[in-house]
């Protein structure tokens, strides 16, 4: 993990880290995991966690906690939400292993059921011990409240690319900057993970370099563990090399114009506390494709 901080490392790389430590790549999930944890950005409590995932595809994805200070402690990012947003962000379908730097609470148990076949997913503690043994995270959660309680069988769930039908249409004279990122935010908010309420969201995010990072909304069936839009944009900004947040510059919330849940108030608070200088816009949009702007 030295030089660069790298998020994501592909499959190639993976099968020459693990050649070149001797071991196996569950071994190398957890030697990983002690410098991971030091790219975590926990402003208030200051406690670094790290957590690595192995992907169906052989690809490890990497997730840290991030706090914001001055903001209720609810708005905090913890590491395997990280991890999971940030395989999402990457196409991953599927995460088989994951290694953590401190036991998951149980606001990441109940987010981690999402995935299909989540009681499956095996999870690493790291700790004094030198023994590496790998437990599935049924053993951590053994009666869970998930999507089969409430979600038709079949239903797409988080990692599985649902297509929630908003199109967003581009007019004449819109500035390409803004067109980038209501674009960026619309595909987002159509990737979103949203079926217990039905209002998927999106946000994009602009820096300085105008460079443009986007995140989708995921809900979990016990509704809290629930991630915003803007926390997995920061996830995508984070993990795509952002520096400070106060180099985000502008910023699109693209949201259902008839949603019972609304993130404009949550993101808009949120944004103005790591960036107060950011340009911030929200738009509406009904599966019709039109989009109205509801506020500059």
């Amino acid at each position: 993990m030295a030089g660069t901080a790298k998020f994501v490392i592909e499959s190639e790389e993976v099968e020459a880290l693990v050649q070149n430590c001797g071991g196996t790549v569950l071994d190398l999930l957890a030697s990983l995991t002690k410098s991971t944890k030091m790219l975590a950005r926990p402003t208030i409590s200051k406690y670094h966690v790290g957590a690595v995932g192995l992907s169906s595809d052989g690809r490890i994805f990497i997730g840290v906690n991030l706090e914001f200070s001055g903001l209720p402690l609810h708005h905090s990012i913890h590491a395997e939400q990280f991890l999971i947003t940030n395989a999402a962000i990457h196409g991953a379908t599927k995460i088989d292993y994951i290694a953590v730097s401190s036991i998951p609470c149980g606001h990441c148990r109940q987010f981690l059921q999402e995935i299909r076949g989540a009681s499956e997913i095996k999870i690493l503690v790291i700790t004094e011990s030198e023994e590496i043994t790998y437990k599935p995270l049924s053993y951590l959660l053994p009666h869970r409240f998930g999507p089969d309680d409430l979600l038709e069988k079949e239903a797409p769930l988080l990692l599985e690319s649902p297509d929630n039908g908003l199109v967003w249409a581009p007019r004449n004279g819109t500035d390409g900057a803004e067109e980038e990122l209501r674009t960026a935010a619309v595909e987002a908010a159509n990737r979103a993970h949203a079926p217990y309420t039905g209002c998927p969201s999106g946000v994009a995010l602009m820096d300085s370099q105008g460079r443009v990072f986007a995140g989708s909304y995921s809900e979990s069936a016990a509704y809290n563990p629930s991630l915003g839009p803007l926390q997995a944009a920061i996830v995508a900004y984070v993990a795509g090399g952002g520096g400070g947040y106060e180099e985000i510059e502008a910023a699109v919330l693209v949201e259902k114009e008839d949603a019972v849940v609304r993130q404009e108030s949550t993101v808009r608070l949120l944004i103005q506390a790591i960036s107060p200088h950011c340009n911030f816009r929200v738009f509406r949009c009904r599966k019709s494709a039109k989009i109205h702007s509801l506020s500059d």
